[in-house]
């Protein structure tokens, strides 16, 4: 009974004391209480709190340190596209026929798609982008034209940003799968492909592979993962980079596990035009030619067609519906699209390495962040390289706030422990942005980064939350 009372006095002091303190008191102590813990004692926490209505700064510890920002530089990213290109930016795809059709319907020519760079062609995500409508929509477009067969290929024409790269800063570890797929001008169903597994009957056997969602047999899987131990879960990884032709699958899927595991397609516009062969012969539209991309062709010493008539063209999901599935769900392909597509507007660049140069100059004309608080070398936070102060990540928020766009920005944001933020995840890495109004109705922007912690991720992100409690 003693014991109970004293932990009830305890505790209404405790209130009383917190009750009686600033917000900026009650941030500084809750970080205090942060950064002691034994987790952070060979890594470092930088939070930056800003007044979002004037700018001032609440509460900032190491703000100007460059951390590691992991997927909070989406943000980033994703105001300046609003910023470029704007909320109603579409990307467009063209389909279009070179050559002539005779009299038979035979067509003396090529069929190509076109790109520019659109993240969202194939994709499931948005109901009028899925591969099977579009598909569907191309063959429709070909047959009437009167196209019964081509004397000539399906040609992805992947251009205009020199083929499908991935930025020179991310691992072997992450190329491969489904959130390290590089980006193309002609990006197809998020430049990935989902492959099933049947478990083995035992720990440590090897499972085998039921199938993949989309025929991808032009590739080869060379399957090495081995059967996990129950409630072990997807610890699947898949090795391959730009233009392989075999991935590795390695790692363990557990024995209980019923899940399509997703792994990058070393060539997206590759794969476009062969469902698009196969779907024509399907449909009894024979081709004398095997399907190929613009870059394979220019690699072989070919000439690309150009001109032609065009048969169809798609025009993607406007940016602001991009920019909620590239923050809701984190999809780094479109931080790379969308980082090109802004250094081709701004600086007329294609190559990630000058891509992220110009966005650091852009922020660096707009709001005079110096360039070392902004030292990026992708646009989606994926490489370790990066190196970003959650000073510079604050003052970028908060000027998002101010712009015609911000509405459509801030519902793109998830939301975390009941605030709306962005999160961030890589290894020893873990950051939040967002916004938050505090309990005395004050509006803040706030950005805070953990670097090299030790222990598990999910107790950590408890006490991030903790500490942001104290902005509310």
């Amino acid at each position: 009974m003693k014991h109970t009372l004293l932990t009830l006095l305890i505790a209404f002091i405790t209130t009383l004391h917190t009750a009686g303190q600033t917000l900026p008191q009650k941030i500084a102590a809750a970080f205090r209480s942060f950064e002691a813990h034994e987790s952070l004692a060979n890594g470092v926490a930088s939070l930056t709190v800003v007044n979002a209505n004037t700018g001032q700064v609440i509460f900032a510890k190491n703000e100007k340190l460059g951390m590691a920002p992991a997927s909070t530089l989406k943000t980033a990213t994703a105001a300046a596209a609003y910023q470029t290109l704007g909320a109603t930016y579409t990307f467009e795809t063209t389909l279009s026929y070179t050559g002539q059709i005779d009299a038979s319907g035979t067509l003396k020519g090529n069929i190509i798609i076109h790109g520019s760079g659109d993240p969202s062609l194939g994709s499931d995500r948005f109901p009028q982008t899925s591969d099977t409508l579009l598909l569907s929509a191309w063959l429709r477009a070909i047959k009437a034209a009167g196209i019964r067969s081509i004397d000539g290929q399906i040609i992805a024409d992947d251009r205009s940003y020199n083929g499908q790269t991935a930025p020179g800063g991310w691992t072997w570890q992450d190329m491969g799968n489904y959130y390290g797929a590089g980006v193309s001008a002609l990006n197809w169903r998020e430049n990935a492909v989902g492959v099933n597994f049947i478990a083995g009957t035992a720990t440590g056997s090897l499972t085998r592979i039921a199938g993949t969602t989309a025929d991808i047999s032009y590739l080869q899987l060379v399957n090495e993962t081995t059967t996990g131990g129950r409630g072990t879960g997807d610890h699947v990884y898949a090795f391959s980079a730009p233009y392989a032709s075999r991935i590795y699958l390695r790692g363990t899927y557990g024995i209980d596990l019923k899940k399509t595991i997703y792994i990058a397609l070393p060539d997206g516009a590759y794969d476009a035009a062969y469902q698009l062969h196969r779907k024509l012969e399907e449909a009894g539209i024979r081709q004398t030619s095997t399907p190929t991309t613009a870059h394979i062709l220019l690699l072989g010493g070919n000439n690309v067609p150009s001109g032609g008539s065009i048969l169809h063209t798609h025009r993607s999901p406007t940016l602001g519906e991009l920019v909620y599935w590239f923050n809701q769900k984190s999809i780094n392909l479109y931080g790379e699209a969308l980082l090109k597509a802004v250094a081709a507007r701004t600086d007329g660049k294609i190559d990630t390495r000058d891509a992220a140069e110009s966005l650091q100059k852009f922020w660096a004309n707009k709001l005079g962040i110096p360039a070392g608080e902004l030292r990026i070398k992708d646009g989606s936070g994926l490489s370790p390289e990066n190196r970003v102060t959650t000073h510079a990540l604050a003052r970028i928020l908060t000027s998002a706030k101010q712009e015609p766009w911000f509405a459509s920005f801030f519902e793109s944001l998830p939301v975390y422990n009941g605030m709306k933020m962005k999160s961030g995840t890589i290894g020893g890495v873990l950051g939040y942005v967002g916004y938050q109004t505090s309990g005395d109705g004050t509006p803040l922007v706030f950005a805070l980064l953990v670097n090299n912690y030790q222990g598990t991720a999910t107790p950590m992100r408890q006490r991030m939350f903790r500490l942001l409690d104290a902005l509310k």
